[in-house]
Order: C-alpha cells, then structure tokens, then sequence
C-alpha cells in the first residue's frame, strides 16, 4: 500500500501512561511518557525534533483531551479515531502493540478521523453539557418531591399543573409551618394571590389536595430539598447567563435563525451550534451530518436481504436534544412535522416517528445554515396533495370492509 505520511506518530492513551509509536519509514521508536502537563510537553517537543507530520490517538473516555489540546497548542497536527475503527488482530493486545497498529493505519492512510471542533466550540460544549447535567438533576429532585408529597397524601400535582411553579412553592412553604388548610385561609390565601386564580379545581377539592399527613421528619426532608431545587435553580441561571456571553455574535445569529424550525427553543438551539457549529462545510451534505448525529436508518444488507436499519450511535448531545425538539414539534397539528408524525407512527410506532421527525429536524437546520434559506413548514396537508385518486380508493375499500354500501346512483 502507499503511504501517506512518511513521518508519523500512533498513541495509544491511557489515564497516566502514555505510548508513542513514531514511524520514520520503515522504522520506529517507541517512547513513554506520563500524563502530566510537563511530560505531555516533552513528547510534543520530541515529535517536533522528528519533524512529525500527523499523531493519531483513540478516543479513550476523556484521557485524549489533554493530549490533544497539548498538540493544538504545539501546532501539530493531530486527529482522534473511534476505537471501533481500528481494532488490532486478536490475541496481539499490549500498548506498544496497540500503538504501532495505530501508527501503521496511519502511516498508509486507513483512519477516518473523528470530527474535533475548535478549543472555543468545546468549551461552549462543555458548559451546555453541564446545563444539562444540572437540569435533569432538577427534573429529578422533583420526581423526589413528587414522591414525598404523595408519601403524605399531599396531591399537590392534581391542584398545579408545575410543582416548581410560584404557586406550587408558596403553597408548599404554607404547610411545612405545619399549619392545614381551611375555607378561611384558602380566602386569604386566594385574595393574596399565593393560591393562582386560574386552577380549574374547584376550593373544594383544592382544600382537601391539600390537608394531608406529613410528619415532621418529612417537613425537615422537605425543606432540605426544597433548598437543593433553589441553588439548582441560581446554578442553571447563572450557566444561562455564561452561555450567552461565551457565545459568538455568528453563533448566537445562527441560534436565532434555527430556532424558526417547529419545536426549538432557545435552549435547544444552543446546545444544537454548540455540537455542530455554524460552518457546514465540514459536512458533506445533510445525509452526512444526519449519519454522524445518528438520526438516520443504518445499512445492514446481506445476500441481497436487508436486515435490521438501527440506528447508528451518533452524537449524544444532538441526538437527544433534537428527540426532544421533535416531541414539542409534533403537538403543533398544524405543522409538517405532526403529519409526518402521524403517518409513520402508525406502521412503525413512536418511537420510529420521533426520531424520524429529529431527522427531518436536522435536515432542515443543516440547508438553513448551510445555504442560508429560510425555514417554511410545508403545513399538515403536505402528504395529502400527492396520490389523491388512490388514498380516496384505499379509504372506500376500508369503509367497505366495515360494512358501507355506497348509495345508489338515480338513473
């Protein structure tokens, strides 16, 4: 086979140990280094003595980011491969094996390389990821709450449409004192607007939701809780704030554009530049971005048969979030996506149809950013303007196995 690189470097990480395999043709040294910041700058200095053009490493956990950023800031070139890409021959498993096999595969050219954003775009990862870590620590602290107060025959839930509303909290705050609810405090607190105006229960029924048992240890278990929710609260706000001053004036511009897709919020939006970026060309085109993202059907084709189409893992933070998107985006009836929605989630199911809806998503998205169009939702009806004669026939052979006689027509 041609090589590729005639000076390069394999790297096989691990959390305090670090391989190196350097090919100068046909020959290679092997070297080891530590994981600190000061042997990690050695082997930087060491590949630039070597004039190396190219070091490739796995993607193990999170142990090859500070290798990588050591080498973007030495300005070498370096490239991340998925450790499923280029597993070594059984049986041959050491770390000096692993990095000349990695070195080998990179030397003539057969790694695919993982895409790597820029240092600003990953740190804009990180601190979307952490929000998000940070809200889905909230969601369950209220599914602990939820718990507790059903533990005390509290049916807060079936007054308050959001336990973590205002209304909900003062309401809350009320019967951890230990005092209950009756007709004359439900005024007070009606008049005073500490129960909302616009509960559909009736004062009734809200009185008796609300006068329930709760011991005092779980008033005390409450109240801790209740003060968790609170610091998580100010943690997500402040994390709202950096967000948006971390972002770039091209990357808010763009979170603005794709948030006229059906279903994306701001939130969302953020967290979808920060995986993908606001340059597009390193994307060949929408099927490309849509296979790394792991929103499309996978090939599995043998003797001629196709076998399962699952998904492939893709990027965890787009997928999800855009899966998301796609349940807010399918309760607007009047929009493309609910109609897309309803016609294959009744031959594949709903969970087939959300993540076919998150493609279509990011298709859109990726001709938005790419092409610099504006988004037009196609409406509920689109489907329907295509084969009319034979879905008017396909529903009179329904209706006539149901038992329909059409009418008569008078001569």
């Amino acid at each position: 086979m041609d090589k590729v690189y005639d000076i390069c470097c394999g790297i096989d990480v691990h959390k305090k140990l670090i391989v190196a395999c350097l090919r100068k043709g046909n020959k290679h040294e092997i070297r080891e280094f530590g994981a600190t910041t000061r042997e990690l700058l050695e082997m930087a200095d060491w590949l630039k003595e070597n004039s190396c053009q190219m070091a490739a490493m796995e993607s193990t956990a999170s142990y090859w980011k500070p290798l990588y950023n050591i080498l973007e800031l030495s300005g070498l070139s370096a490239i991340v491969v998925n450790a499923r890409h280029m597993k070594a021959v059984p049986g041959r498993k050491t770390d000096v094996k692993d990095a000349e096999w990695i070195a080998d595969l990179l030397q003539h050219g057969l790694l695919q390389p993982s895409y790597i954003p820029d240092k600003d775009q990953r740190e804009l990862r990180e601190l979307v990821r952490y929000r998000k870590s940070l809200v889905g620590e909230r969601t369950r602290e209220l599914n602990r709450l939820q718990k507790m107060l059903e533990g005390a025959n509290i049916k807060l839930s079936g007054t308050v449409s959001n336990i973590n509303g205002k209304s909900a909290r003062s309401i809350l705050e009320y019967l951890l004192t230990g005092e209950s609810i009756d007709d004359a405090k439900y005024d007070e607190m009606y008049e005073q607007k500490i129960i909302a105006h616009n509960l559909k229960a009736s004062k009734e029924q809200i009185i008796d939701d609300l006068n329930g048992v709760m011991t005092p240890l779980q008033r005390r278990m409450m109240k801790e809780l209740l003060s968790h929710l609170d610091e998580l609260n100010v943690h997500i706000r402040n994390l709202d704030d950096e967000i948006d001053n971390f972002m770039k004036p091209e990357e808010k511009q763009a979170s603005q554009t794709i948030q006229d897709v059906t279903g994306i919020g701001n939130t969302s939006a953020q967290a979808i530049i920060s995986v993908i970026g606001t340059d597009m060309s390193r994307f060949k085109t929408d099927a490309h971005i849509s296979s790394w993202a792991g929103l499309c059907p996978g090939d599995n084709q043998s003797a001629g048969k196709r076998k399962s189409g699952k998904t492939r893992k893709g990027n965890s933070l787009l997928r999800t979030t855009l899966i998301t998107c796609a349940h807010a985006a399918v309760k607007k009836k009047s929009s493309y996506f609910y109609a897309q929605f309803m016609r294959i989630s009744a031959h594949r199911g709903k969970k087939r149809a959300y993540v076919a809806v998150a493609h279509s998503m990011l298709v859109a998205i990726y001709h938005i950013l790419n092409d610099g169009v504006v988004f037009k939702d196609l409406g509920a009806d689109y489907y329907n303007q295509f084969n009319k004669e034979r879905k008017i026939n396909a529903y009179l052979k329904k209706l006539k196995a149901l038992g329909w006689v059409a009418p008569a027509v008078a001569s």
